[in-house]
């Protein structure tokens, strides 16, 4: 086979082309720390890494999703700290309020810190996260959830959802609690309509009727739908008969007998009352179950912010008279029950708030756990190994030179060299 002299140049220019390409690529290999300068380098541990880092991006996105989540939490539960505060106040107040030797100058000042407290949590119902979102007004967070009417009453705006982030590939958690839930349907023990008969002969009232057992109201009373409390012949006895004056099967009777205010205390399917008053032979109390229209004060549920108003608006209006004190006496102990079930409602929301940050920390770890792993595998998959790389070049660059002083030497050979 003939080799002509073109030949002879076209391969050593090849050859030294190629050891450069080697020599360039270790150098920018070395330069980059990384392994894999392209997928053609390595086509199965390319897509190895484009999954990592795919996941690497998720675990991060959680991350930010849990830190988010942290601080909504931890500004939800310094607001509910603040309401529960509020709350133990009014409390304070409504046992203050109940005090027999206030005058009407005292409770004149009970009802202005009272509307003073009214205002400190319509505004902390109305709290805001780091990032401009209304806390409590479920998917609706750009409006102020609770609002005030002009006839002062209020009103929520906001609607049932709860705000969730992903934390985890199957894991989510709530970013809030809707007001509705947390300070609007709070249990009110006052729904029941209770009302003397206009042809009662003595002077006996019935207070304002408290539900005191839920479940036996709910079973026994509730589908009854009212009853009545008729006073005996002799004035000590009474019996409970049904809405059509029918004596109860089994019969359902008792004595009168004083409690410590004076009155007499009447207990039936979870229904409380008292009966104050002279009381005449033949006199008739009814007890009804409330409605659920927004205009009856005997619902399932009444609102934090209608509880303190309610009792507020009686210490301004209450007098000295006997029927006031027998209201306000009513009115208070009302209060307290609202007041202790509305204490109970953010204490059991704040509990699941702990719960949701456990589960925050604990993912935390995990997706820490997960993140150094994916660092570890990845590392292996793309990162350079120096001392093998710098040897590589080393020999890359001395076959480089050989083949350039080769080329020179072997360039120079001719025929008419052997002339």
């Amino acid at each position: 086979m003939r080799i002509s002299t073109i030949q002879q140049f076209n391969s050593g220019v090849r050859g030294i082309q190629d050891n450069y390409a080697n020599a360039s690529r270790t150098q920018e290999q070395i330069s980059s720390g990384k392994r894999l300068l392209s997928p053609a380098d390595d086509p199965v541990a390319t897509v190895r890494l484009l999954q990592l880092s795919q996941e690497s991006n998720k675990l991060a996105q959680y991350s930010d999703n849990m830190t988010a989540a942290t601080n909504s939490l931890a500004q939800e539960e310094a607001v509910l700290n603040s309401v529960n505060n509020g709350l133990q106040r009014v409390r304070e107040i409504a046992l203050e309020a109940g005090g027999g030797g206030l005058t009407t100058e005292d409770r004149q000042a009970l009802a202005t810190e009272l509307e003073q407290r009214e205002e400190e949590l319509l505004d902390l119902f109305n709290s805001r996260n780091a990032r401009g979102e209304y806390l409590f007004g479920g998917y609706q967070s750009k409006e102020a959830p609770f609002v005030k009417n002009p006839d002062g009453s209020y009103s929520y705006q906001g609607d049932e959802g709860q705000r969730s982030v992903q934390i985890a590939g199957s894991k989510t958690v709530a970013l809030n609690d809707n007001g509705k839930e947390l300070f609007v349907n709070v249990t009110n023990v006052n729904r029941v309509l209770t009302s003397a008969d206009a042809a009662n002969t003595g002077s006996g009232r019935i207070s304002l009727g408290v539900v005191e057992n839920k479940n036996n109201y709910d079973d026994s009373f509730y589908p009854q739908g009212s009853v009545s409390i008729v006073i005996g012949a002799d004035a000590a006895r009474y019996e409970i008969v049904d809405s059509t004056g029918t004596p109860l099967v089994p019969p359902v009777t008792g004595a009168l007998e004083e409690n410590d205010t004076g009155g007499y205390s009447i207990r039936y399917a979870g229904v409380a009352v008292t009966l104050d008053g002279e009381l005449a032979a033949g006199d008739s109390f009814s007890i009804a179950t409330g409605d659920s229209s927004p205009t009856s004060d005997k619902r399932e549920t009444r609102s934090i912010l209608e509880t303190i108003a309610t009792l507020r608006k009686t210490l301004e209006t209450s007098t000295d008279s006997s029927e006031d004190k027998l209201h306000r006496r009513d009115v208070i102990a009302i209060t307290l029950d609202n007041l202790d079930s509305s204490m109970n409602s953010v204490l059991q929301v704040q509990t699941t708030i702990g719960a949701r940050m456990n589960v925050i920390d604990s993912t935390q770890v995990q997706n820490d756990e997960l993140s150094l792993i994916n660092t570890s595998v990845t590392s292996e998959l793309e990162d350079l190994d120096y001392a093998e790389a710098l040897s590589r070049l080393s020999l890359q660059t001395v076959v480089l030179e050989a083949a350039q002083q080769s080329f020179v030497k072997i360039s120079g050979l001719s025929l008419f060299n052997l002339l």
